[in-house]
């Protein structure tokens, strides 16, 4: 396994970022190092690396949503922008890439849709070809007047979606037709949340059999068993990601599985903090470990390396990412010293450097 891998930084650039940065990440060490930076676009608060690592896709998070394409420089991880396209839908916040590489998926957060793009040989992107808008509402009076696609993800078998919707409390399934480019409400079409939880994103163990989803409003991770089969979901339980004795105002926001399927961790916004939980493998059911603080204010997104080695956390309003040790028999957290100042960072992808 490599022991160096690219970094890509998305960003807010409503303060001193220049836009999407570029970094070489040491799995030997925890350090960061800036290699380069590429600008000409506004707030790519979600960038998305493509499984062969030859492509980089980037939203707009702007009111008329776009997505650029971008080529990556093998030998220093250099992007160059190859050409953008609308997303169909305000505000978009979060990509997949299909595992054939023939599409990309996004969620427009501000008017609540998901949409399908398709890749074009070079990388590049044509025209949406599959467009879903969702619709509905729930109890929250602010956040929840209407539908808010917050993300989207594939399964194993790369035949279904999954879109969490804050705004509407569920969690939306999708059939996925890579020949005619189209999205399709599933014959279970979606799992319904807590009223005013706020789903947000999702994450499968590895072994397929429970997904993780991580709801931005009540500060909480919903446990799901996955019936690959039918493509549905049956809930096992519900855990808050906050101690019991915090009083104040907080919002999650990201949440991974390791690699290994023993731990699963997210992201608290307010309490500013890393939930951790340890897995039961046999029913999903999670112990907390605790809250490990980030080190600075409003952790959006984090990153774990392949390995399970290391968690990168993306401090938006300290402009910090702050690197972490996971313990592997534990699961617990251990910052290793290492902070490095990024303006406004809020997603960070990883890409194994090919020697």
């Amino acid at each position: 396994m490599s022991n160096q891998y690219y970094a890509f930084i998305g960003t807010y650039t409503t303060g001193a970022s220049e836009g999407i940065y570029t970094y070489r990440f040491d799995a030997a060490t925890g350090e960061l190092e800036r290699l380069s930076v590429i600008g000409g676009i506004s707030n790519p608060s979600w960038v998305e690396v493509s499984p062969s690592g030859r492509n980089l896709y980037a939203v707009g998070e702007e009111s008329h949503g776009v997505i650029k394409a971008y080529a990556i420089d093998s030998d220093t991880g250099a992007l160059t922008y190859l050409n953008e396209q609308l997303t169909g839908g305000e505000v978009p916040c979060h990509i997949s890439v299909d595992a054939t590489e023939t599409y990309v998926l996004l969620a427009n957060y501000g008017s609540g849709s998901v949409a399908m793009l398709p890749i074009e040989a070079d990388g590049s992107l044509a025209p949406l070809t599959g467009f879903v808008q969702h619709e509905g509402t729930s109890i929250h009076p602010v956040r929840q007047l209407g539908p808010h696609a917050h993300s989207i993800i594939l399964d194993a078998t790369n035949s279904l979606a999954f879109s969490p919707d804050l705004g509407i409390d569920k969690l939306l399934v999708y059939d996925l037709d890579l020949e005619s480019g189209t999205l399709a409400p599933h014959h279970v079409p979606w799992v319904r949340t807590p009223a005013g939880a706020g789903p947000r994103h999702f994450d499968f163990q590895p072994n397929g059999q429970f997904a993780y989803l991580i709801n931005e409003l009540a500060s909480s991770i919903t446990v799901l068993r996955y019936f690959a089969e039918q493509g549905a979901f049956g809930e096992v339980e519900t855990v808050s990601t906050l101690p019991d004795d915090f009083d104040g105002e907080s919002t999650c926001a990201d949440i991974h599985v390791t690699p290994s399927g023993k731990f699963v961790y997210g992201s608290n916004r307010g309490h500013d903090s890393i939930a951790m939980f340890a897995i039961d493998e046999a029913t999903g059911r999670l112990t907390s470990l605790g809250n490990e603080s980030t080190q600075g204010r409003t952790p959006r997104n984090f990153a774990i390396d392949p390995s399970g080695t290391w968690l990168l956390a993306a401090n938006q309003d300290t402009s910090t990412i702050v690197t972490f040790r996971i313990n592997q028999q534990t699961g617990h957290l251990h910052p290793t010293g290492h902070i490095t100042q990024i303006p406004n960072p809020v997603c960070i992808k990883l890409l194994p450097i090919q020697s």
